[in-house]
């Protein structure tokens, strides 16, 4: 199956702010897919990767782009946020956020940023601050992989 690269120059080309809810979606729908490939056919990750789908039921639930979710424990583990430059920081507030709350059992976050290519991580336990990478420790699988092919 050929598709243009989420983090490929050509991909990003045409991003003017107009056309920023379309790469934002096609980030998504590309980590979603190849999640989904490690996930369901490869069985190579253990959680199952669901596109902006609440952390719990009911109503005002936080919804992240993307979380993992571990069947066995009935807990999200890890979630990931697409944004752009302007909403980084706020997205990187929700993570910590919900990982620090511990009101759903999440251990490491990740604000993918499409426009500069940059990865943030979060684990449970880093006192509030980010590094700059896309290498999950619970995976042990490199996120911007992912999006490289």
């Amino acid at each position: 199956m050929a598709y243009s690269s989420p983090a490929s120059p050509s991909f990003l080309a045409h991003d003017d702010g107009v056309n920023a809810p379309l790469l934002h979606q096609q980030v998504i729908s590309r980590l979603h897919v190849e999640l989904g490939i490690l996930y369901y056919k490869q069985q190579s990750i253990p959680y199952e990767p669901l596109p902006e789908t609440m952390l719990a039921e009911g109503y005002g639930n936080p919804v992240p782009d993307i979380l993992l979710f571990d069947h066995e424990a009935e807990l999200t583990r890890i979630v990931i946020e697409i944004c752009q430059t302007v909403g980084q920081k706020n997205d990187l507030r929700k993570v910590i956020r919900l990982i620090e709350d511990e009101d759903y059992g999440i251990l490491e976050g990740f604000v993918y940023n499409y426009k500069t290519r940059t990865w943030l991580r979060y684990r449970k336990g880093d006192g509030g601050q980010a590094t700059e990478s896309a290498f999950s420790e619970i995976l042990q699988l490199d996120l911007g992989t992912l999006l490289n092919g």
